[in-house]
């Protein structure tokens, strides 16, 4: 076994790997940018390295300095985690290169299924079923719709190098096909460096499953299925092990041809074998296609830890290290169900835009596993994925473990930032996601049902108006003056109301002509007579109310808002990200919807246009800036009418 690794990774999935490195007393070396300086990986490692700038080309994409920082360190080998280099052959060929162990798969296993077209290749040849399509080299674009036209409507093209949805379109009619097709190709050429596309029959009730393997680079055995179906523009939300509807013949079908797809590759290390699967009549062993190989641990392999009993950083490291397999397939078993849950930092309401923030306030459930790369006063950044936790549960039947996550879900108390727990929440409470009845497609066909944009309700906001005034903590809520109950009104950003306090533990919130009763009785609080599952928190990015619907109020004093930008004077950053371009200048005349500049987030453009006619008085940010989230970026002269 090893005695020292090095981690090239960030965030929570290298926290998850020191936990399981500390567990089996090997040392570990963490690397870290500008930006990740104070960062809970760096904190938790034994030894830690910095490698560069925030941007990731600028350090976790530099091999060279990884692999410099582990032989300074006198690490023996390199785990991956996932992103970056992970995936990297070249990088892999370095690593092996400098005399150093890379924890996964070989060069040649990970060229071999980097490519989706020849991958599906291959596959065929291992006897792996594969959805029936083109997936050839001939890319003019006569010759892939006449495939198109063989193949049958609905089709789907996807680039060959491709991940998260990029250069995928589908198309339901031969009309279509030109148009689909160029800006398939465009977006691929875009994204990944190569426009070429593969055809695919799309499947029309898609799940999407997938099998865990385990190599050692010449068997592998499978550690059951997990169910991702549950996606949002090709990006998995929640992921649950085993898979709803599952029936042994399927399991055994699908498990096979994993473990045949692993060893034709002389697959080592921990790898999913990913399946497009047709719901439409329930799970079949006939029903179910290849569709790519990741070759590296996934972000869901918790759920597959959790069924299993199984510590799949600790095989990596033990197979690495030249042990056999740790178990053969008939000493592996299923107990229970798990759920994963992925908390992100992003405005939902906004269109999932991702965001950032200092996390002022942070506490995570009791009843959950929580993998998280961050911690109280950590900020959220710009430069990597927003994702603040991934929380996990466990039970001994689907129906026990979702009601669990629920909790869990609920439960998490998050501020400083906003984020997505009221969307997973609602996920959780979707009747269909319940039943088990899920499908790629869910999410979109019931997203406005599921992203509520409503007011929380009103005893949610009377309760943190109640903190707003100082009066969340029960035992400092005595307070009268000598004649009269104290009142007074509070004010913050968005609002104001009345506080009248009545005696020690009692007080009336009035919110838009409404009076609320509020009352702390026996350990929780009570609205207008019936008691809330609700926590009050004040911390320094305002007042919070967590349980059920959650609610942030800033605080604000009567005179601030006199200052504040009228009549839509400003335009702030929606997000962070890139400044692309800017469109005017000091003085020039603009009308309402004009474009102003582009911002550019998760390698999407973002047009911001003038929300009035005026005159720009300030261009506040140039092409090429970096800004956060509210940023203020042109400013128009006041509207004097």
């Amino acid at each position: 076994m090893f005695s020292k690794i090095l981690i090239a990774n960030r965030g929570e999935i290298a926290c998850r790997i020191i936990d399981s490195c500390r567990r089996m007393g090997v040392d570990t070396v963490a690397v870290y940018s500008d930006a990740d300086r104070g960062a809970r990986h760096v904190a938790m490692a034994d030894e830690a390295v910095h490698i560069g700038g925030p941007a990731p080309r600028d350090s976790y994409l530099q091999g060279d300095r990884i692999i410099r920082a582990a032989l300074d360190t006198g690490a023996q080998a390199i785990h991956p985690g996932y992103g970056f280099l992970s995936e990297n052959p070249d990088f892999v060929d370095a690593v092996a290169a400098a005399g150093l162990v890379f924890i996964g798969p070989s060069a040649a296993a990970i060229r071999a299924m980097g490519l989706k077209d020849a991958a599906k290749a291959l596959m065929e040849q291992a006897g792996v079923p594969v959805v029936p399509g083109y997936h050839g080299d001939n890319q003019d674009a006569g010759f892939l719709a006449e495939q198109a036209d063989s193949i049958g409507y609905p089709v789907l093209i996807k680039a060959v190098a491709g991940g998260g949805g990029k250069g995928m379109r589908r198309v339901d009619n031969p009309a279509d096909f030109a148009a689909a097709l160029a800006s398939a190709q465009g977006e691929a050429q875009t994204a990944f460096g190569n426009p070429a596309v593969l055809i695919e029959k799309y499947v029309t009730a898609p799940r999407h499953i997938e099998v865990q393997v385990f190599g050692d680079g010449t068997h592998a055995v499978h550690l059951f299925e997990r169910d991702c179906s549950l996606q949002r523009r090709h990006q998995k939300v929640i992921e649950e092990a085993p898979a709803p509807g599952m029936t042994p013949e399927m399991r055994a079908a699908m498990g096979d041809a994993a473990v045949r797809a692993a060893e034709a590759i002389g697959y080592a290390g921990a790898g999913t074998i990913e399946f497009i699967v047709d719901g439409s009549r329930g799970l079949r062993p006939d029903g179910f296609w290849f569709m790519e190989m990741n070759t590296r641990l996934q972000v869901e392999h918790p759920v597959t830890e959790a069924i299993t009993g199984v510590d799949l950083v600790e095989w990596q490291l033990r197979v690495a290290s030249g042990e056999p397999l740790p178990l053969r397939q008939e000493q592996l078993t299923i107990t229970g169900h798990a759920f994963e849950a992925r908390l992100y930092a992003e405005d939902v309401p906004a269109g999932f835009l991702p965001a950032t923030g200092r996390l002022a306030h942070l506490q995570f459930a009791g009843n959950a596993r929580i993998e998280t790369g961050v911690r109280q006063g950590d900020s959220i950044s710009p430069w990597y994925d927003p994702m603040i936790a991934k929380i996990i549960t466990h039970g001994p039947t689907r129906a026990i473990a979702l009601s669990a996550l629920e909790t869990a879900l609920i439960d998490s108390e998050v501020a400083g930032t906003v984020t997505n727990i009221d969307f997973l929440v609602a996920l959780t409470r979707h009747k269909g996601f319940r039943a088990g009845d899920v499908d790629t497609g869910l999410i979109d066909r019931d997203l406005d049902r599921l992203v509520d944009q409503s007011e929380p309700p009103a005893v949610t906001r009377a309760l943190a108006v109640l903190g707003v005034a100082g009066l969340h903590d029960p035992a400092v809520q005595g307070g009268v003056t000598l004649w009269a109950p104290l009142k007074r009104t509070v004010t913050w950003e968005g609002g104001e109301g009345i506080v009248e306090v009545l005696g020690p533990g009692r007080a009336t919130v009035t919110l838009d002509g409404q009076p609320h009763d509020i009352e702390w009785r026996g350990g929780r609080w009570w609205v207008d007579g019936s008691p809330r599952r609700s926590r009050i928190v004040a911390h320094d990015a305002g007042v919070s109310v967590f349980g059920g619907r959650r609610v942030t109020l800033v605080p604000q004093d009567p005179l601030d808002r006199e200052t504040e930008a009228a009549g839509g004077g400003l335009t702030l950053s929606p997000m962070p990200g890139l400044v692309k371009a800017v469109f005017v200048a000091p003085g020039q005349q603009v009308a309402f919807g004009d474009p102003l500049a582009i911002l550019e987030a998760m390698k999407m453009e973002h047009t911001l246009t003038a929300a009035r006619d005026g005159t720009v008085a300030e261009v506040l940010a140039a092409a090429g800036d970096q800004v956060e989230a509210g940023a203020p970026l042109i400013r128009l002269e006041e509207d004097e009418t």
